[in-house]
């Protein structure tokens, strides 16, 4: 297996995978469905194409910087809607809110044939359409391609060492990354990283139109420091 590594930050993100009506959420860390989302942007893909391969796609996400969850309050106005009574309204105000993430720096891997993942990371350096960070409106504020980022093996091994340049080069500005690894399924976490949770999250992407999304297990790690890295 190979691992093609991508950067995801930017002022704002949302990965929202629950969102009705007037709330929209957002997970604290990039949901599967958004980042197939911002991969078919990348390759062009119309919203009813067939997502099945980059659906397959083995995805772990290390958390580098945590976000700040804030949230916008949105109004939107419409000629008419129809309410559950029945009756029609006429240029009504909808107000709503829209959560997102302020700050965060995600690293995330994408493990699968080395084919695919090297056909993303051409797209990715030349997108055909302008990926977003879950929401049209969030663009990246870094580029998603990382030079040499296409690594041999899988995202639990790469990850935990990967070093991004441009946060060697200070563009982070952040003293201590958070340490914090979601990977698919129940894989084993790299040693020196603590199981702390597995969830369930309903972000596997079956079909974008209509829009049809599976369950899907991650497993979550936390890094447990050492005393040299106390010192």
């Amino acid at each position: 297996m190979h691992t093609l590594v991508i950067r995801l930050t930017g002022p704002m993100q949302a990965w929202g995978v629950q969102s009705r009506f007037t709330v929209r959420d957002t997970l604290m860390e990039p949901s599967k469905s958004g980042v197939v989302g911002l991969l078919c942007s990348a390759l062009g893909r119309p919203r009813d194409a067939d997502i099945s391969d980059l659906a397959a796609l083995e995805m772990g996400v290390r958390v580098d910087v945590e976000g700040r969850l804030e949230y916008d309050f949105h109004t939107a106005g419409r000629e008419g809607f129809l309410r559950a009574s029945g009756a029609v309204e006429r240029k009504q105000v909808i107000p709503s809110e829209r959560y997102y993430l302020a700050g965060a720096w995600f690293t995330v891997g994408l493990g699968g044939d080395y084919t695919l993942l090297s056909e993303l990371e051409d797209r990715l350096q030349n997108p055909k359409w302008l990926p977003a960070l879950g929401r049209k409106a969030f663009p990246p504020g870094l580029p998603v391609y990382i030079p040499g980022g296409l690594r041999s093996g899988a995202p639990a091994e790469v990850l935990p060492t990967f070093e991004d340049p441009w946060w060697q080069q200070g563009y982070g500005n952040y003293s201590q990354p958070s340490r914090r690894l979601v990977l698919e399924g129940e894989t084993a976490g790299p040693e020196g990283w603590e199981l702390v949770a597995r969830p369930t999250r309903p972000d596997q992407p079956l079909s974008f139109a209509p829009r049809r999304f599976g369950l899907r297990q991650v497993s979550v790690y936390m890094y447990q420091p050492t005393l040299e890295d106390v010192q």
